[in-house]
């Protein structure tokens, strides 16, 4: 019972963010913070995780390359796939806290729905238009991301420089990614820019200021991640039209011939 009471004056907490001596409960500023930083993990390793993949840009062979270093080559002879499943369910992992963390401060009706978008019409609030465009991408992400980090998740061997490619072309992955692509930079830049704001990281005393070279720079990351993003996604594409007749196959060179079948 006395478990029971416990969950109930957390669940207090939560809805009137009082505890139940009346005072202000922390609960809420406490899942803002966990929010804030989980949002910054996955928009750190979306960075990250863009520069791998387009490594294609450069060759196969150095896509290869780095593969294998994820994979701790220099480690074990040939590279293992157990590296990358751990890392990618660890992502999974701040993915899902995320997602949850951030749908408290989503409208729960249509009827919220309506009247945040009608005070957001009336007040002309660019940044909280921002937010209405990132709770969009958010909820878009929940399902577009969730399906591409089951994918890896259950295939964490399946990348290089033709898996990769055949898993966009022949598996006709490439409408989801296009969508993913989207969603992910959209989110990702005005989350960063929001936390900016939020926390004051580049507060330099002129709040007005700083916030229109924060929405500069936001726009100049968004610009850049969506051109590179689709110009990798394109070469995938030609690779992957390429190799069709041999779907399946491995790309290996002298440097790794394990990727021989």
């Amino acid at each position: 019972m006395k478990g029971s009471n416990v969950q109930k004056d957390q669940i207090i907490e939560l809805l009137t963010q009082k505890d139940t001596q009346k005072k202000k409960s922390r609960i809420p500023a406490r899942l803002d913070y966990l929010q804030s930083a989980t949002g910054l993990l996955l928009a750190i390793f979306m960075i990250f995780h863009m520069l791998f993949v387009s490594s294609i840009l450069i060759s196969k062979d150095f896509m290869l390359a780095v593969t294998k270093a994820f994979e701790l080559s220099f480690l074990f002879e040939g590279g293992s796939s157990l590296p990358v499943f751990i890392s990618i369910a660890i992502v999974f992992v701040i993915f899902i806290a995320h997602a949850f963390l951030a749908m408290r401060k989503f409208p729960i009706s249509y009827r919220e729905y309506k009247r945040l978008k009608t005070h957001a019409n009336l007040m002309n609030h660019k940044d909280t238009k921002l937010w209405m465009v990132q709770a969009g991408t958010g909820f878009a992400l929940f399902f577009l991301g969730s399906i591409h980090l089951y994918t890896m998740l259950t295939n964490p061997g399946n990348i290089g420089p033709y898996a990769s490619a055949d898993r966009v072309y022949s598996d006709l992955m490439w409408p989801l990614y296009i969508l993913l692509l989207i969603a992910v930079e959209f989110h990702g830049a005005i989350g960063l820019y929001r936390l900016s704001m939020k926390w004051g990281w580049f507060d330099k005393g002129d709040g007005k200021e700083s916030r229109e070279k924060l929405k500069k720079a936001k726009i100049i990351l968004s610009g850049v991640m969506l051109v590179l993003g689709f110009a990798t996604l394109f070469a995938y594409m030609q690779i992957g039209q390429e190799h069709k007749a041999n779907y399946g196959e491995r790309y290996y060179n002298e440097t790794y011939p394990m990727e021989q079948k």
